[in-house]
């Protein structure tokens, strides 16, 4: 199944784009995000795409200090770029008191990670990436099992205005290295094929 998209009316505010996406009651186990002002619904990812995610979480998980988690499910907006996306990993200081139970700022993040879906790769591919890096997310962790040479690993960095710089690019089976505050090999060797 391929994601869903919500029109919205484009003189609707951006707390009104919240509040709906807040209240809406959408289908049970699926991903709601927006994308560039639009409400998008995907399905649950499937299992190969999660492995993949656990595996880098359990590795995160050895390196990050004490209160920072990394979370599966938790939004970050991006007002500016009418964004509310869901990465599928998200590594930043934990929130215990936040404005809102339902999302936290952007810039709180210090790693974002996207495991491409076949129906949903352009989003990551260069939807989100464009979000991340207005919102100066530090790291963003590309994850392409559907890139076109073959899977992929893509660690970009140093955002400057909606662009990131790729400062390494591996394919499936070789390791790439997060540098600090990780200092983290990710060997993908363990990642299950497409």
């Amino acid at each position: 199944m391929s994601a869903l998209t919500v029109s919205q009316d484009p003189e609707q505010s951006w707390d009104d784009l919240v509040r709906f996406w807040e209240e809406m009651e959408w289908p049970e186990g699926s991903k709601v995000e927006i994308i560039e002002g639009i409400i998008t619904v995907s399905p649950a990812p499937a299992l190969r795409h999660n492995v993949i995610a656990e595996r880098i979480q359990r590795r995160l998980y050895s390196v990050i200090p004490e209160d920072w988690g990394v979370y599966q499910t938790l939004a970050i907006a991006v007002p500016s770029r009418l964004g509310m996306l869901i990465p599928d990993l998200l590594v930043t200081p934990v929130q215990e008191h936040s404005e809102s139970d339902s999302h936290i700022p952007a810039a709180l993040a210090e790693l974002v990670v996207e495991v491409t879906s076949k129906t949903n790769a352009r989003h990551d591919r260069v939807s989100k990436p464009a979000v991340y890096a207005t919102a100066g997310i530090p790291l963003h962790l590309l994850v392409d099992r559907w890139a076109p040479d073959g899977p992929t690993v893509t660690l970009f960095g140093e955002p400057n205005g909606d662009v990131y710089r790729p400062l390494s690019t591996v394919k499936f089976g070789e390791p790439i290295e997060l540098p600090e505050p990780f200092g983290l090999v990710i060997d993908t060797a363990e990642f299950p094929d497409t």
